[in-house]
């Protein structure tokens, strides 16, 4: 009977033990959560990108079928709403049949003509602000 009660005592960790394990924990999450963090702001920039590429195949769908671009005013709801008096217009041209905005809940920056080709199309990044670094640097079609 003592043999059992001493194997039961023996069975648990000790409360330093316990720290110890917590402690190299800490540790580990200490070193990878940064790096953690810049993926995830690097994926949201990547998505960015893709939608805009998305976009630029939608918009010159739009182009073949109907001629043009479309303007600034109208901007990216026609790809998912016929403008009115637009002849040619096949639409929608976007899966969901809505305008997504950017991964960072924004809405993406249109122009047409724009300065830098047809069009300029882009997401101010994290910030929603012109400029930055990192997760907050801007991602454009040009």
């Amino acid at each position: 009977m003592e043999r059992n009660q001493l194997s039961r005592h023996q069975w648990g960790f000790t409360l330093i033990e316990l720290l110890v394990v917590l402690v190299i924990l800490g540790l580990l999450a200490s070193l990878a959560g940064p790096k953690v963090i810049n993926y995830l702001g690097g994926a949201k920039s990547d998505s960015a990108k893709l939608q805009i590429e998305e976009f630029g195949a939608s918009l010159d769908l739009f182009k073949l079928e109907t001629g043009r671009y479309p303007s600034t005013q109208e901007g990216l709801q026609a790809l998912v709403q016929q403008p009115s008096g637009l002849v040619g217009w096949n639409g929608p041209y976007l899966k969901k049949k809505m305008v997504p905005k950017d991964p960072w809940g924004n809405e993406y920056r249109y122009v047409s003509p724009g300065q830098y080709g047809a069009y300029d199309l882009s997401s101010l990044g994290g910030d929603n602000k012109e400029g930055g670094e990192s997760e907050n640097k801007d991602v454009s079609s040009w």
